[in-house]
């Protein structure tokens, strides 16, 4: 069997890694990893999710951000958000939350139970150098907010960004022209999505199993497993013998240096000095 010409291909495939966050909250690093320090303009991918309130209870209390965008999208579980500005607000399940850090913010991010359920995905998106020092905002967005298409027979995909069958997700972001798609697809169900030209992407299963691509690049992705995606525009999704969902998350790339250190990302050394000489005499 060839290769189809227009297909994407499966560039690579990674595992997320165990790690600890905020206050000790307990996650799967997916980007931001020794395997796969950054796809830019993506710099950390994370997935929370447990049953075990003393896997999230401590939350993470204030903690400071400069120079790129920070994306919350519940699953299950409540989270609350204060900064040092003035915005508060609730994450619920099935809500996204995308902050745009900029000059600098603090903020928490501190959860609403004591018990049941958390999970969901924390995305880091560079911004480019003509926006680092931009205002910090918020756009928040319940559940309601999401548009729901069905492309496909089985297949049902929520649009946080980016446009499917003509319909387009609430989050614009000329630097980056990003797509984040949540696709749920039935047991054997099967849908083919065109990425944008020129964006680095990647394909992230959190429940069940499929297969990506098409033809000799086709490839086997199983639950939580990540697939660096490249090659051609069109991706084929083909759910196993189980429902399957996953997140189809694609950037323009802003090919700029990243110097990066904790909650910072600037693009040159000296800048991140300045944003910890910044936060320290009280500036954000």
């Amino acid at each position: 069997m060839s290769a189809i010409p227009d297909a994407a291909r499966i560039v690579r495939t990674v595992r997320g890694m165990a790690a600890s966050d905020g206050a000790g909250v307990k996650l799967t690093r997916v980007i931001g990893t020794p395997q796969l320090p950054d796809l830019d303009p993506f710099l950390m991918l994370d997935e929370f999710g447990t049953d075990r309130a003393e896997d999230y209870l401590a939350g993470f209390p204030d903690h400071p951000h400069r120079g790129f965008e920070t994306v919350t999208y519940m699953l299950d579980g409540r989270m609350r958000h204060k900064d040092n500005h003035g915005n508060e607000g609730l994450l619920v399940p099935g809500s996204v939350q995308w902050m745009t850090a900029g000059r600098g913010l603090v903020h928490s991010e501190m959860p609403e139970q004591e018990a049941g359920r958390m999970r969901g995905f924390q995305l880091w998106i560079n911004l480019p150098a003509k926006d680092k020092m931009t205002a910090p905002k918020y756009q928040e967005f319940a559940p309601d907010g999401l548009p729901v298409v069905t492309p496909a027979p089985g297949v049902s995909v929520k649009l946080i960004a980016g446009a499917v069958d003509g319909v387009s997700g609430p989050i614009v972001q000329p630097a980056t022209e990003p797509v984040y798609l949540d696709i749920t697809l039935q047991a054997g169900a099967a849908w083919s999505y065109r990425l944008p030209d020129g964006h680095n992407a990647f394909a992230y299963v959190y429940e069940g199993g499929l297969q990506l691509g098409e033809g000799e690049d086709a490839r086997p992705l199983a639950q939580q497993e990540l697939a660096v995606l490249g090659g051609g525009a069109r991706l084929q999704v083909l759910a196993g013998d189980a429902e399957t969902r996953l997140i189809l998350v694609a950037g323009r790339p802003l090919r700029e240096p990243v110097a990066r250190h904790g909650p910072f990302v600037m693009n040159t050394r000296e800048e991140l000095m300045q944003a910890f000489v910044d936060f320290q005499q009280g500036r954000f």
